[in-house]
């Protein structure tokens, strides 16, 4: 079994070797604005899945997922004789949406702020809906619970229980 820490090393190296040679070995121009943001590699170390966001609309996207393909080839050799391993580990690009997530849930933040603050505002105008007071007690009842309150406060008086 693979040490983890060996692992998260070949990773962060894969993903530094990759953004190298995108920046400065690969001339094809469906390359948009990319920005390679992670990687990571299976305990083997035989698979490698390399994360990517494009600057740009969906034919950005499109055409530079396309160059990376056509230059797969090339980035895995790059990266099998930098790391010096004995198989050279099969890369996969994929698109990261951290933008889109990271939109969405602002949107949601935002709406969760709005209810609160629409709750706030209809509570400060609430009123009970009934008294006050709901619990009503009755003239009779309130002279023998002090009647009760004394019997229990003076203890030469009996209990007329």
């Amino acid at each position: 079994m693979t040490d983890p820490a060996k692992v998260r090393r070949h990773a962060e190296r894969i993903r530094e070797l990759v953004a190298s040679v995108v920046r400065s070995q690969i001339k094809d121009p469906r390359l948009g604005m990319i920005t390679i943001t992670d990687a990571r590699i299976t305990a083997d170390l035989r698979d490698a899945t390399v994360f990517y966001t494009v600057l740009g609309d969906a034919t950005a996207q499109a055409s530079t997922t396309a160059a990376l393909e056509s230059a797969k080839g090339m980035l895995r050799s790059t990266v099998g004789k930098a790391l010096g391993l004995r198989h050279s580990p099969s890369l996969t690009f994929a698109l990261d949406d951290v933008q889109d997530q990271v939109k969405q849930i602002d949107d949601l933040l935002a709406q969760a702020r709005n209810a609160d603050a629409e709750v706030q505002r209809l509570a400060a105008q609430a009123k009970y809906a009934g008294d006050a007071q709901p619990y009503r007690v009755d003239a009779d009842n309130a002279v023998d619970a002090d009647a009760d309150a004394d019997a229990d406060a003076d203890p030469s008086v009996t209990d007329r229980r």
